[in-house]
């Protein structure tokens, strides 16, 4: 079988090492007679694998104990409302705009209070990150929010806020698990699994303990952070088969890799590949201010948009694969491969190349 490049920004590939250890088990899980997709949530097959799998990101990650993790349906765009219908205790909070998903969130959370846009760098078309040490940010702020690699424009920080009685939340999708993060900077992270870790159809949030239990009575109880966080992600059945696939990356991340330390200089090697070769030529261009140009996504541009359009038809000889039907609003048209070039998102135009973690560096040269 001639697998496809999936370079897209997710779903993404999975290590053929873990979809071959899944396929494995997929019938009969170590003897169980059953399918993880199948068991019962509260058997001791799944309570093993949920403990597990929060074991290892806890490891691989390096979280302290005084931070709670869990399992979320509904995607990273869910935490968009359930950080402000949480953490919003003030009534406002500052939100830094750096791209299109910082920008969903700030507008989500206006619906719950003053979302107060501190800083935006939609002057240049989101091509860089503002100075985090030069925001008046404020002091009566809930909690300062930032997406800290913007997928769609080709932009990660490469300092977060630090503000004084102000925990920072961040999105961490599209960059989580890429390199080491220094939890006790943030007071929570949270991340859709679909990029990075695993099938789409999970969130995971990572929590401060003293930001849990202040939400409002009226807060619905499965957007209720420590609803969740309290019953260890199983008030319901959680999504069971992604914290399975999760854990699975996790263990290939530890054990294969030899953790978030080696992830990182691979990706950067891979990263490296692509901008010293843009950097190299005259034609494409990457407009990304260049201390902030993200090592997990990379946008260029062509002068006209006839050799895109070359670009794209040599990539589908090396099995890239455009998506089937027209690209819907507002995600991605792009070839599900990596290797060299793929179509830009709307808002950024040009080309687009996703860089994700779970491919081998013989795939960017």
């Amino acid at each position: 079988m001639a697998r496809v490049y999936n370079f897209s920004a997710g779903p993404s590939m999975l290590p053929e090492a873990v979809l071959k250890t899944a396929q494995a088990e997929l019938l009969d899980y170590h003897g169980s007679g059953m399918s993880v997709m199948e068991m019962s949530h509260r058997s001791k097959w799944f309570d093993a694998i949920i403990t597990d799998t929060e074991a290892t990101l806890r490891r691989v990650m390096n979280i302290p104990d005084h931070y709670k993790v869990g399992f979320f349906q509904g995607g990273a765009t869910q935490q968009f409302a359930m950080v402000p219908l949480n953490f919003m205790t003030t009534g406002k909070a500052d939100y830094i705009v750096t791209g299109n998903f910082s920008n969903l969130a700030a507008k989500e959370a206006a619906k719950f209070g003053e979302a107060k846009i501190v800083a935006s760098s939609k002057d240049k078309n989101f091509t860089y990150i503002p100075d985090v040490n030069a925001i008046d940010y404020d002091k009566d702020a809930s909690y300062i929010h930032i997406c800290q690699n913007n997928t769609i424009f080709g932009t990660q920080y490469v300092e977060v806020p630090q503000v004084e009685g102000v925990p920072l939340v961040a999105d961490m999708s599209s960059m989580i698990l890429s390199k080491p993060v220094d939890v006790t900077k943030y007071g929570c992270i949270y991340f859709g699994v679909q990029k990075n870790v695993a099938p789409a159809g999970m969130a995971i949030a990572i929590v401060r303990d003293d930001l849990l239990g202040h939400a409002a009575d009226n807060v619905p109880t499965m957007m209720n952070y420590t609803t969740l966080l309290a019953k260890d992600s199983m008030y319901n059945t959680p999504p069971c088969w992604c914290i399975y696939m999760t854990g699975l990356v996790l263990k290939y991340l530890e054990n294969d890799i030899g953790g978030l330390a080696n992830m990182q200089k691979i990706n950067e090697a891979k990263a490296k590949v692509l901008y010293d070769y843009l950097d190299g030529q005259d034609f494409f261009n990457n407009p990304v201010e260049h201390r902030c140009r993200s090592t997990m996504n990379v946008t260029f541009t062509s002068p006209d948009p006839d050799p895109r359009q070359e670009v794209l038809r040599r990539g589908r000889r090396c099995r890239f694969r455009q998506p089937e039907g027209p690209p819907p609003r507002g995600r991605y048209a792009r070839l599900h491969l990596q290797r060299n070039a793929s179509r830009g998102h709307r808002q950024a135009g040009g080309l687009h190349g996703e860089v994700p973690q779970r491919e081998c560096m013989s795939f960017c040269v």
